[in-house]
């Protein structure tokens, strides 16, 4: 049953990321997962980036435009991202390599690589990080996956 479980689940990201990508001209990588609860911005969907080995987990919200500010623009996360639970990233954001976005968090500047942020607004909260695959964090003793 588990394996079957396994197998669905697959079928659904995959289908999902081909809507996003071919229907509405996301740029998201194959290899990036989104939660099935994730959302994002579909009013300017071309301006959404997401990079390799990234997830975007369930209640966050990655937007590319600003209705009361009349704006469109391009956000980016990059690879190696964990974008937590019920976490926002505002229009125009760049998030780099390797960055882990805690839950809740609403990210309204860019974010340097290999850095942690969290709170409202979202602050660096440790730097010097790596993160692995769906941005684990890669303890000093352990070998890069």
């Amino acid at each position: 049953m588990k394996l079957v479980r396994e197998f669905l689940r697959l079928i659904v990201i995959f289908i999902r990321h081909l809507i996003y990508t071919k229907l509405y001209g996301m740029d998201i990588s194959s290899t990036a997962r989104i939660s099935v609860g994730a959302r994002l911005d579909k009013t300017f969907a071309k301006g959404i980036h997401i990079g390799d080995d990234s997830y975007v987990a369930s209640g966050a919200i990655i937007f590319s435009h600003d209705f009361s500010r009349d704006i469109h623009t391009h956000t980016y996360v990059g690879k190696k991202c964990f974008i937590g639970a019920n976490a926002i990233v505002m229009p125009g954001v760049l998030i780099g390599d390797q960055v882990i976005v805690g839950s809740g968090a609403i990210v309204i500047k860019n974010v340097p690589s290999n850095s942690i942020v969290a709170g409202n607004p979202a602050v660096i909260i440790k730097k010097e990080i790596k993160t692995k695959r769906f941005g684990q964090i890669i303890k000093e003793n352990e070998n890069m996956v």
